[in-house]
């Protein structure tokens, strides 16, 4: 059975038109992101004067302001629809690194990093949204829009990199360039994008109200086993931006910096060549062996960083077994959402997903908690705790909300 419906995939790199349009898009998001935020702390620091604390949290809060917005961006984008919000999003995205080009006080560049923030559950909540119409059953298109994640994380820091020290100006032209380019994208085929999105009784997006939205979200058990993984799944994801150069510093001191930046451009190579095995391998194994195998992988490669200090090959072995599991578990929540989701809610659902960028937050605080207390705390936690998410994204009993659901309502899962 396993070998027949794999048979029957369409492989992964054929898109229909709309879909190509879709991945496009997020390939510019992707790029504009990544050829800013990874410099964002070291601008804030020359720029503003503030402490490492404070810097951190301007950072990270840019990842809360999107966190815990998203559910109010997804229910207004199943309310009015997701193009019109994307195109708002999209403009405050250019008009923000536009006033990051020209702004040096302190106070307003705080304001507009925290704008990011704004512009993100206004775009992303939508997006999700359209690739879930456009995406099969089970949702393999977010697998291609976690390659084109990979896709700019290769070349946005390059150019980045590269403009940062020419100045402000050419260095935040380059997001902002990307984003209005989106933004073109998204008028020129406004009538492509909109035919994706069902016309619902009032005739903007899909009709449903906003109690409807947040009841049918907030009751959905499934929905909120799947944000708590991904909290899980970002929280050990983010130790590699984070405690894990940290964890090298002591290690390989002035070289960490080389070494690193080695082992980040790997990762982000590997993750675009193994997603297409991953795929393959998906559509024989049932979802509790690809997430098992996923949390697996992760552990592994912490045992392989701990091992480092007895040879650098470690740390590159490490990394592998790293990119598989990410490779794996990072794009199951979306897949999830979309297959759960009604038409009606997909704005919402994906907008609580967002939830799970607390991962990111609380990830580094914790590790640097586990890390001081020593080394062998912090890899025997951090290994065990990515198999919190196995219950939490594995199973998702019950059908997908559209054979459960009512009109404008969502059943909640029964327990287990």
């Amino acid at each position: 059975m396993a070998e027949a419906r794999d048979a029957t995939r369409t492989p992964l790199w054929r898109l229909t038109p709309v879909q190509r349009l879709l991945e496009g898009g997020a390939l510019l998001n992707s790029l504009a992101f990544f050829a800013a935020m990874p410099f964002a702390p070291l601008y804030l620091s020359e720029h503003t004067g503030f402490g490492k604390p404070a810097v951190g949290a301007v950072v990270g809060a840019v990842a809360l302001v999107a966190a815990f917005g998203g559910l109010l961006g997804g229910m207004v984008v199943d309310r009015l629809g997701a193009v019109p919000l994307m195109r708002a999003g999209l403009v405050c995205y250019v008009a923000v690194y536009a006033l990051l080009a020209t702004v040096r006080a302190a106070a307003p560049i705080v304001v507009l990093f925290l704008m990011l923030g704004v512009a993100r559950l206004m775009v992303e909540p939508g997006a999700k949204k359209l690739l879930s119409h456009a995406a099969d059953d089970e949702g393999r298109m977010f697998r291609v829009r976690y390659m084109t994640l990979c896709a700019g994380a290769i070349g946005g820091p390059a150019i980045g990199g590269a403009l940062y020290h020419v100045g402000p100006v050419a260095f935040f032209a380059v997001p902002a360039f990307f984003y209005a380019s989106y933004l073109v994208l998204v008028l020129v085929r406004n009538r492509d994008l909109r035919a994706l999105q069902p016309r619902g009784r009032t005739g903007h997006g899909s009709g449903a109200s906003a109690r409807e939205s947040l009841a049918a979200t907030l009751r959905d058990r499934r929905l909120l086993a799947v944000v708590a993984g991904g909290i899980v799944v970002f929280f050990v994801f983010s130790q590699l931006e984070s405690m894990i150069p940290l964890y090298m510093k002591a290690q390989y001191g002035d070289r960490t910096e080389g070494y690193f930046a080695v082992l980040f451009i790997t990762n982000a190579v590997l993750a675009l060549a193994f997603q297409l095995p991953i795929d393959r391998v998906s559509g024989r194994v049932g979802r509790t062996a690809m997430t098992v195998l996923g949390a697996a992988n992760f552990t592994l490669a912490f045992a392989c960083f701990w091992a480092s200090p007895s040879g650098l090959a470690w740390l590159y072995a490490g990394i592998v077994f790293w990119t598989v599991g990410e490779g794996i578990l990072l794009p199951m929540p979306d897949m999830a959402v979309h297959e759960m989701a009604s038409d009606e809610h997909k704005g919402a659902y994906f907008g609580l997903s967002e939830v799970r960028q607390l991962g990111f937050f609380l990830g580094p605080f914790a590790g640097g908690f586990l890390l001081d207390a020593g080394t062998a705390p912090y890899f025997l936690v951090m290994g065990a705790a990515v198999f919190l998410c196995v219950p939490l994204l594995a199973r998702r009993g019950g059908g997908s909300a559209r054979e459960t659901a009512g009109e404008g309502t969502v059943e909640p899962a029964s327990a287990g």
